[in-house]
């Protein structure tokens, strides 16, 4: 397991909750999603959020569109 302290802060948008800023990500290993320490703009909450929720923010400079995006998720055949 390890935990990593993001410095800076990344601002993210978490699918069905809303924009947020992570702070830290949780890796437990091959056999889980990464967990993404987020806390919400709205509320200030921090949860734990599973990377398939986690999407970047919206940044006109970077070509990202502000439509946020479904939480489709498409596996990998491997």
């Amino acid at each position: 397991m390890s935990f990593t302290q993001l410095d800076p802060p990344l601002p993210l948008h978490v699918v069905d909750r809303g924009n947020g800023t992570a702070v830290a990500v949780i890796d437990y290993g091959p056999e889980f999603d990464l967990l993404w320490v987020v806390g919400f703009d709205d509320g200030g909450e921090i949860w734990c959020v599973p990377n398939p929720q986690v999407r970047l923010q919206a940044n006109w400079s970077m070509g990202r569109a502000k439509k946020p995006a479904t939480g489709k998720v498409t596996a990998i055949a491997g």
